[in-house]
């Protein structure tokens, strides 16, 4: 136990000196910080009371068509602040306005041929489609109204014309789904990165050893057993402090330059609980432990730098198939392929999480899951270290899946 803490140590500090963790490590959080300034930053270049007040929009009624009802369109809360005019005013006094930056748009409201015509005036078309449909809505509904008031109808009559309708939403799958997936999905991507950049390591941290020959001091010091779990954790441990980092500045960045309430409509916090934090450690863990182990098998079979990528293939292979088969099955996650994805090995530590967060994991597949990783982390354990400490000292060729084999077949170790 002695020696595996040791070698964990070691690992952690040959890990935290090396600039190039230091370096990138600055910039993804100087990266969050950054991005929850961008409200912040947006008010600087604009200015504040122009952030706050929306697109200036000029509505010109010099025809009286809506009879000094348009003065409604300020309650409405669409994001436009509008000044209304019965001023005559051409086109190129639109114009003129827009130029001295007095309005952003202007809708210019006349009779033709019997008919309400809206001319939508914008600085530049390319980028705007159609008129927008909240001003098409907010429009109809103020010169419906003027009409019905006119009509002099009674309160029965009203409510026949625009009657008050109840929609309600729901579906034929028995279970339910909570959550907004997109986060979701969002959340599996840093997950699986987390998970897969860490165990990397592992496999070039072997690689990089046997390089400069420290491993033969660690072998003659220890056992290859020990120095496989020893290397695991030490990167493990480096990597969930990595994770606690970049969560700890997300949620401090929110509480201090985010408007209180700002990502309700984007995170259900409801959904986020102690219980589901443990449960995303747990199978951050179990998958980092699976995928270290593998790279680690694999770090062993080459001596040289350059081998580690290609030997690494198949692994990657595994995690970007595991990764892809949570990610898209999410989509539909009542499925029974996203509940194989929550059980196998190479996909569940992406998938399972967030079935939680979802609400539709049961106990029982919670728990199928979590020992059919840790029964495949065990075979995976016992095989990457029986063929480490037969590989380790090869300083020659790179060993193929066949030599591998035999390997693990000699029943000298």
């Amino acid at each position: 136990m002695r020696d595996l803490f040791v070698v964990a140590k070691f690992t952690i500090k040959d890990m935290v000196r090396r600039k190039s963790f230091i370096i990138s490590n600055i910039i993804i959080l100087a990266m969050i910080v950054l991005a929850f300034n961008i409200p912040n930053i947006m008010k600087i270049i604009k200015g504040e009371d122009e952030i706050s007040s929306g697109t200036k929009m000029l509505v010109v009624d010099y025809e009286n068509i809506f009879e000094g009802t348009l003065n409604n369109l300020n309650e409405m809360s669409i994001g436009y602040e509008f000044i209304i005019s019965n001023e005559n005013l051409t086109f190129e006094d639109i114009k003129e306005k827009v130029e001295n930056k007095e309005i952003d748009e202007a809708i210019i409201i006349s009779n033709k041929d019997g008919k309400i015509n809206f001319e939508y005036i914008v600085e530049n078309l390319s980028m705007i489609e159609e008129v927008p449909e909240t001003l098409v809505n907010a429009l109809t509904n103020i010169y419906s109204n003027l009409q019905i008031s006119k009509l002099q109808l009674t309160q029965e009559q009203l409510q026949s014309i625009t009657p008050n309708f109840s929609f309600e939403m729901n579906q034929t799958e028995s279970q339910e789904v909570h959550g907004n997936p997109f986060i979701i999905m969002l959340i599996s991507i840093v997950l699986f990165y987390a998970i897969y950049f860490c165990a990397y390591q592992v496999s070039s941290s072997i690689t990089t050893e046997k390089t400069s020959k420290i491993i033969e001091t660690l072998v003659t010091s220890t056992t290859p057993k020990t120095i496989v779990l020893g290397k695991t954790i030490g990167i493990g441990i480096v990597g969930l402090l990595q994770i606690v980092a970049i969560v700890a500045t997300a949620l401090i960045s929110n509480a201090l330059f985010l408007e209180e309430g700002m990502l309700n409509g984007v995170i259900d916090f409801t959904k986020i609980t102690p219980s589901l934090g443990v449960i995303t450690i747990i199978y951050f863990i179990l998958g980092y432990a699976f995928y270290a182990l593998l790279y680690a098998l694999t770090g062993s079979t080459v001596s040289k730098p350059e081998d580690v990528q290609s030997a690494n293939g198949p692994v990657a292979i595994i995690a970007v198939i595991g990764f892809y088969l949570a990610y898209f099955t999410m989509m539909n996650p009542t499925s029974e392929l996203n509940k194989l994805a929550a059980i196998l090995p190479i996909s569940s530590p992406f998938c399972m999480p967030f079935r939680v967060m979802m609400g539709i994991a049961t106990v029982g597949e919670l728990a199928l899951s979590i020992f059919i990783l840790l029964v495949t982390i065990f075979i995976v354990a016992k095989v990457s270290i029986k063929i480490y400490s037969q590989a380790i000292l090869n300083y020659g060729n790179k060993i193929n899946l066949k030599d591998a084999l035999k390997l693990y077949k000699n029943k000298n170790v």
